[in-house]
């Protein structure tokens, strides 16, 4: 299914338009920052960054969205996302910003083509998994290939998995990966895990997890799905090929945070600090899923950061009203 989008819905508008609330980022927090302002009467742009629905639109199954009890695609999701925002006047923008400007009011943001002007910005840039760059890898992304073990595990109800990675997300995953799949086997380039103590006495005390040590994934294998994996002996170079349904790749995540470098705080891993009221430390600019969280990264989760972010940058923007209005007028209308 392709996703459709509103084709110059900011270009047919005035060069000089401020919109009230300019989101970057086209995924489920982005979209539901817009639903939630658009409602609000306040005039909404969705500028979609180079993937329009970020990680979720690629993946081939959701499973665990609320409402949608016999699943549907990212795709199918976040299409659904972006009607429902468009029905309440979001325009959206195939666009990707280059450059932002947060210290003038309002706040301008560039791309390679275009600039826009916005009174508040929500944030909702996502997160991308660090990939293992290795042949087969994106081919079967959504068809054995995952980088969410919580999304995707009821999937391999009874099948044979691998894991790759060796800290604490790594073994989290191949934990929760025991519900569902017969075994679970990490792979990991080093002989000693990077993970907290409490995870690996139970990872190693869990009787469907093993292990391969000193080992690294150099080609996923297989013609409609994942059918096997090649391995590679990080100590004597020696190659072998082992059969899984199933790649869980976790060796880490970059959130997309290039862009705000210098202009918005960030923590030691490059996500943007918010308070708990989703706000960075910049008057106006908020901040919503996976951009911001480093721990959960759910659908549902971004979701709900997203709708926050547009509740508290509607409040904003409506005491900035108030605080704009001159005395008398206001005297003259109550």
């Amino acid at each position: 299914m392709n996703l459709s989008f509103d084709v110059g819905s900011a270009k047919e508008m005035d060069q000089g338009k401020v919109y009230d609330v300019v989101v970057i980022g086209s995924g489920p927090a982005g979209f539901s920052a817009a639903l939630y302002t658009s409602r609000a009467q306040l005039d909404t742009l969705v500028l979609t960054g180079s993937v329009l629905g970020g990680q979720v639109s690629l993946t081939s199954d959701v499973d665990n969205y609320p409402g949608f009890p016999n699943g549907l695609t990212g795709q199918e999701l976040v299409q659904k996302m972006q009607e429902h925002a468009e029905r309440f006047g979001t325009a959206v923008e195939l666009d990707t910003i280059t450059s932002v400007d947060f210290y003038q009011r309002p706040f301008v943001l560039t791309s390679s083509y275009d600039e826009y002007r916005a009174r508040a910005v929500i944030v909702a840039t996502g997160a991308s998994p660090r990939l293992l760059d290795v042949p087969g890898e994106t081919a079967f992304t959504g068809r054995g290939v995952s980088y969410c073990a919580t999304c995707d595990g009821w999937f391999f109800k009874d099948k044979e998995v691998i894991v790759i990675g060796g800290g604490d997300s790594a073994l989290e995953e191949a934990l929760f990966l025991t519900r569902y799949a017969r075994t679970v086997t990490v792979v990991h380039r080093r002989d000693q895990l990077r993970a907290g103590p409490a995870l690996q006495k139970r990872a190693f005390g869990n009787d469907k997890i093993n292990f391969v040590w000193n080992a690294i994934v150099t080609e996923v294998i297989g013609t409609q799905s994942v059918q096997a994996v090649r391995l590679k002996d990080t100590q004597n170079g020696e190659e072998w090929q082992r059969p899984t349904d199933g790649v869980f790749i976790f060796i880490g995540h970059i959130p997309n945070t290039g862009l705000f470098k210098g202009r918005l705080l960030t923590d030691d891993h490059g996500y943007l600090i918010t308070d708990p009221r989703m706000a960075t430390n910049v008057e106006g600019v908020w901040a919503a899923g996976e951009v911001t969280d480093s721990v959960f990264r759910q659908v549902i989760t971004s979701a709900g950061m997203g709708a926050a972010a547009a509740i508290q940058a509607q409040r904003w923007l409506d005491e900035q009203e108030e605080a704009e209005t001159p005395q008398d007028e206001a005297l003259a209308v109550s």
